[in-house]
């Protein structure tokens, strides 16, 4: 009798991308662009891990399913495109570094913050979904989730200096855009207004302007749904509507307080 793997269809390639090396392998690349460890200051240690991280991408989309032709074409370019990811990362670094006032330093911000580094993957992993390479970028994407809280889906589109303060429970989705200076802080939700798989081609999660910031918890759905540069959305809101530039968008609750002061004791009978 057959095992069910090996007769399942979706198994083109006979293997699945293991997920253990995947996720080793994006922490390694991490350390690497950014020369994070004593052994870095070793040249020959920098050279040789970065033609062990190269062998190991390939492994990697081996085991994804792409054809050696594919491969050795992005391999190719992956100089040229490591150079500019780690420029967009720098630019990322420093907008947290001096926005951020409790960021002490550009080495803090690169050890400490989760938001630099779902900012970090999710820059590569787009890259990786730009090629149409399968699996590896939503398997980078899930990584970060179950690390740090952050869901950026890798076909989301995001501009420069972006910032991300805390994290945790932002999910931001496959057809998102945004700008460049975008500040956006934990629980924020760019989604879609329904879940249709009919819907897959279709834009369904909204657009975000330049320089706009997202306070915690704000919700805003719709692929139709655009807020405009330089807006502040505050914390807590629920949008599906398009909102204009220079905007201001707040939730207004009521709040009552009363005095905790003692009150004076129940009279208690006994009959």
């Amino acid at each position: 009798m057959k095992h069910p793997v090996y007769t399942a269809n979706y198994l083109k390639a006979g293997v699945l991308p293991d997920k253990a090396k995947t996720e080793k392998w994006i922490e390694n690349l991490f350390a690497w662009l950014f020369c994070i460890g004593e052994e870095y200051a070793d040249y020959e240690y920098f050279v040789k891990k970065e033609n062990e991280l190269k062998n190991e991408l390939f492994h990697l989309f081996e085991l994804a399913g792409l054809s050696e032709k594919k491969i050795n074409s992005f391999i190719s370019t992956l100089d040229y495109k490591v150079e500019i990811l780690h420029q967009k990362l720098e630019y990322d670094l420093k907008a947290i570094f001096e926005f951020d006032p409790a960021a002490k330093s550009r080495a803090e911000v690169l050890i400490s913050y989760p938001g630099f580094f779902a900012i970090a993957v999710y820059r590569l992993a787009h890259e990786l979904w730009l090629e149409d390479v399968p699996l590896l970028p939503r398997m980078m994407s899930e990584y970060v989730h179950s690390k740090a809280g952050i869901d950026i889906h890798p076909g989301a589109e995001i501009g420069s200096r972006f910032f991300i303060d805390h994290g945790t429970g932002i999910v931001i989705g496959e057809t998102a855009l945004i700008g460049d200076d975008v500040k956006i802080y934990q629980g924020v939700t760019l989604g879609a207004l329904s879940v249709s798989k009919a819907e897959a081609s279709v834009k369904r999660h909204p657009t975000i302007g330049n320089n706009v910031t997202i306070y915690a918890n704000a919700t805003i759905l719709g692929g139709n749904t655009e807020i405009g540069h330089d807006s502040i959305i505050g914390g807590n809101v629920w949008i599906t509507n398009s909102v204009p530039p220079h905007s201001l968008v707040y939730h207004k609750s009521e709040i009552s307080i009363k005095t905790r002061g003692t009150f004076p004791e129940p009279l208690n009978f006994v009959i």
